[in-house]
């Protein structure tokens, strides 16, 4: 599952490149002015530069960078539970396909993020789907979720190998 999120992660900031790239010098580049704020009728209300859109991408690979480098320090993690010898790999194993998981879930918002704010500066009005935000919350908020109780039941004593999450 860990592969298939790197590369789920590794396309979508991908894909979030090429877009900024062709919205600045492709064939039908943003123009010099477009929308940069919208007020909460999605009306633009704030103009500028459209080079400010490769400030998603740029945290997105901030972000990427960050949550791949995090797992070299699995000692800092914290847990749940009280580690032990018997349960610190299943909670590391754990621990490591969350990352990942919120890894591509927040570059998955960030493409969504930059599609919508490309979309607006074409059209001159803001274009957001207010009811996806919460989607996106609530999927993150549920990954973190699923992966505590797992954690909790990992830490106890009895707990087997076995189960819905394990890693590939």
């Amino acid at each position: 599952m860990k592969k298939v999120l790197e590369l789920a992660s590794l396309v979508a900031l991908g894909t979030m490149a090429w877009m900024t790239w062709t919205a600045l010098y492709g064939p039908d580049p943003l123009p010099q002015r477009v929308p940069t704020h919208f007020d909460s009728a999605g009306n633009a209300n704030g103009w500028g530069s459209p080079g400010g859109i490769v400030l998603l991408p740029l945290f997105g690979v901030l972000i990427y960078g960050v949550l791949s480098v995090a797992p070299i320090f699995r000692s800092a993690f914290n847990y749940p539970v009280k580690v032990t010898a018997e349960n610190r790999e299943r909670l590391q194993t754990l621990a490591l396909q969350l990352i990942s998981f919120l890894k591509f879930e927040t570059l998955a918002l960030f493409l969504w993020i930059e599609h919508s704010i490309l979309q607006a500066m074409r059209q001159g009005h803001g274009n957001f789907i207010a009811g996806l935000m919460p989607i996106f919350l609530g999927v993150v908020l549920g990954t973190l979720g699923v992966y505590i109780v797992a954690m909790i039941v990992a830490g106890k004593p009895s707990a087997k190998h076995s189960g819905p999450l394990h890693d590939d």
